[in-house]
């Protein structure tokens, strides 16, 4: 039976999974780019996504291969079609990606406000869903062939899935760097508790993989050592301390 995916999405240790501020100019917020570097560096990203030879060939280029296998179709919050909000302007925009996504079957995006679909090269057409996430993910689903069916984000659209305990499986990677201003994927209560929380079922586990019901969990937390430095607001010195010893930078 076809599955409703979450694969290779990071966050932060402190449960952010994008920047703050988004624009033309910062597609992932401010700093965004940071979470993402262990997928960027892969050789399916180089390929998939700038039609680049070379790329990384370890364990991170395997989670990225995979989270690819098999998908018929995508579901993806309006903030990760663009940085437009309210009503579409006029039809300009059609994505990040250019003239050939790196989808390459339809995508589902949910918004507010109608617009006709947009038919790109590659094969990926853009639907607009105003009806909700089962209604995305029943389009999806018929659209798909059989295949899976992959939400790509944002924070906020995976979450909905979650909270209707749609997502049968998931894949989350644990990049080393703490937000304080950003989209949150964990509950605010979580976030704000210390990033030890995140970091102390993780750590020396990756990959690690629970079972409930059927679906799977997995989260990958980055070798000792990793290269991202974030402000992270209202942290105590020891929590500052207990950090710098999992390897986490930590400017303010």
């Amino acid at each position: 039976m076809s599955k409703l995916r979450v694969n290779a999405f990071t966050l932060s240790l402190d449960g952010y999974g994008a920047g703050p501020d988004q624009d033309l100019q910062n597609p992932l917020g401010l700093g965004g780019e940071s979470l993402h570097k262990w997928f960027v560096d892969t050789r399916t990203f180089r390929e998939m996504v700038l039609g680049q030879d070379g790329g990384t060939t370890d364990v991170n280029e395997a989670f990225a291969a995979r989270s690819f296998e098999n998908v018929g179709a995508w579901i993806l919050g309006r903030n990760m079609f663009g940085p437009i909000r309210g009503e579409w302007p006029d039809d300009s925009w059609k994505g990040w990606w250019g003239d050939n996504p790196p989808y390459h079957v339809p995508v589902f995006v949910l918004t507010h406000h109608k617009r006709a679909p947009i038919t790109m090269e590659g094969g990926t057409t853009f639907h607009f869903v105003t009806d909700g996430i089962h209604s995305a993910l029943e389009q999806a689903r018929a659209g798909a062939g059989g295949k899976d069916v992959r939400v790509g984000g944002g924070v906020a659209t995976i979450r909905q899935y979650l909270q209707e305990k749609l997502i049968d499986e998931m894949h989350l990677a644990i990049a080393r760097c703490c937000w304080a201003r950003a989209r949150t994927f964990l509950p605010a209560s979580t976030c704000s508790s210390s990033v030890m929380s995140a970091t102390s079922r993780w750590r020396r586990r990756s990959p690690r993989t629970s079972s409930s019901s059927g679906r799977r969990w997995r989260a990958n937390l980055p070798p000792r050592g990793g290269d991202c430095s974030f402000v992270y607001l209202n942290t105590s010195p020891a929590r500052k301390a207990r950090a710098a010893a999992l390897g986490v930078r930590i400017r303010g």
